[in-house]
């Protein structure tokens, strides 16, 4: 788990490097932004579901897939029902909620809902960047309103569908003395 998240934050610093000698410093800072928030909003649910692999988690992987696909799903559907337009007044519309957003976030509350806060906290401070790129990056194109609604719909499919996760769900002991023998069984829901 710890080189999974290690290897996507060497990915992320080497392609945020990638970025920097390109354009002038106002163009370089938003693009750098830019590009490293689309790079993490696919390496944040990348390593959620990464995890459910590593730790041979069929439970989480399926509760993972059914939040994921759910905060697409919503995420679309909001963006066409609503069809915000844009900061920047592009034609496109579909501003609401950030799709980056719903997605990072969506990653970052599976690693915390089912592992812990552990794996959670430094995946939320990751999901929160994909957010400040979709605010800073090229072109501004959400606000602050499309940000949160992604965060939101990525955190609450996540806690419709996850359960935290118990490595051990039962546990059997054993005990005599006296001619006493003694056997327990204990199960954790």
């Amino acid at each position: 788990m710890v080189l999974l998240r290690n290897i996507t934050l060497l990915f992320c610093l080497f392609w945020s490097h990638q970025v920097f000698p390109q354009r002038s410093s106002d163009d370089k800072r938003e693009k750098a932004l830019e590009d490293v928030g689309d790079v993490l909003q696919i390496a944040l649910p990348a390593l959620a579901g990464l995890s459910t692999v590593y730790l041979k988690d069929k439970k989480g992987l399926w509760q993972f897939t059914k939040s994921l696909g759910s905060a697409v799903a919503v995420t679309y559907i909001l963006k066409y029902t609503i069809n915000k337009p844009r900061p920047e007044q592009a034609t496109d519309g579909h501003a609401f909620p950030s799709g980056h957003t719903t997605v990072a976030f969506s990653g970052a509350s599976f690693l915390q809902r089912r592992y812990g806060w552990a794996y959670g906290a430094p995946a939320y401070g990751l999901a929160a960047f994909v957010a400040y790129s979709r605010l800073e990056g090229q072109n501004d194109r959400h606000d602050v309103w499309d940000v949160l609604g992604g965060a939101a719909v990525g955190i609450g499919t996540t806690y419709l569908f996850t359960t935290p996760y118990q490595k051990e769900h039962y546990e059997l002991t054993f005990s005599s003395g006296n001619d006493i023998y003694l056997i327990g069984f204990k199960i954790k829901f």
